[in-house]
């Protein structure tokens, strides 16, 4: 164990995993309250096309996602409020684009190379230093502006109609909290994959939700569970030789069939 904890591609693992794992917590939180969960879903496969895009002209993947992805998110926002759509639906035309832009890009280039590869199942056991380096210093960009916009955040998500009434503006708040989930799912990718991004964001807050009342105490719960997650993940996934996104991804689905479980037991007491 000593030797494992020892490998330097495990320490960035422990880290980046942690930092995005907390984000996803935090967010997930305000997001599954919003009844917008599955936005993770179709702002992946978006960072999907949007990292073939970058790899076909030999730009470095998250230089090329982020912008796309946070582009994608208005669009999403947009096609809700201008279309009068219902949010499931708009997500669902950004993603079924997002997938398929990625999928012509990857023909284009010859195929799914490695790399494509990599960020379409997740394996953050081979994160570098540069983009260990990205993933904090965006992790810290995303909780410095939750912390600012935390009472606004927190107001338009419980009841907009009275945050709107305070002088809050809601539209404004809707676009910081798709423009911090856009950069959250960038982030997520390389550590879980495309497919398994929504689970992320989801499983660590409703398994919060589950077991606690007030959502302080739900959102440190959601951290404790996310970041824990990675870590028995990671080291499961080494040991086992097994994919480390779908291993954390597993391990936050049992922390929240426990967290039913327990629910179950109360009731019957």
């Amino acid at each position: 164990m000593l030797a494992f904890l020892n490998l330097s591609f495990v320490q960035r693992a422990f880290v980046a995993g942690s930092f995005i794992a907390a984000l996803c917590a935090v967010l997930g939180l305000f997001l599954v309250l919003r009844r917008m969960s599955m936005i993770g879903d179709g702002l992946s496969h978006v960072s999907f096309g949007a990292i073939a895009l970058g790899l076909l002209f030999g730009v470095y993947p998250y230089y090329a996602a982020v912008p796309i992805v946070i582009l994608a998110s208005f669009m999403i926002l947009a096609i809700t409020e201008k279309a009068k759509l219902f949010g499931d639906a708009a997500i669902g035309i950004v993603s079924a684009v997002g997938i398929s832009m990625g999928v012509v890009l990857a023909s284009i280039s010859g195929g799914f190379n490695v790399d494509l590869m990599s960020y379409l199942f997740g394996n953050i056991l081979t994160i570098s230093r540069m983009e260990l380096i990205i993933s904090i210093a965006l992790s810290i960009l995303v909780f410095v502006v939750v912390f600012i916009f935390y009472y606004d955040l927190f107001s338009s998500t419980f009841d907009p109609e009275y945050a709107n009434t305070t002088g809050i503006s809601t539209d404004l708040v809707n676009r910081i909290l798709a423009v911090l989930t856009s950069i959250v799912v960038v982030l997520s990718v390389k550590m879980v994959g495309v497919m398994l991004v929504s689970a992320l964001l989801i499983l660590p807050a409703v398994t919060s939700l589950t077991l606690v009342k007030g959502f302080r105490s739900a959102m440190i719960v959601s951290v404790a569970l996310a970041v824990a997650s990675v870590v028995l993940g990671i080291t499961a996934s080494y040991f086992l030789d097994l994919p480390s996104g779908a291993t954390i991804v597993l391990f936050n689905a049992a922390f929240f069939g426990l967290a039913i479980l327990e629910k179950g037991l109360t009731y019957k007491k």
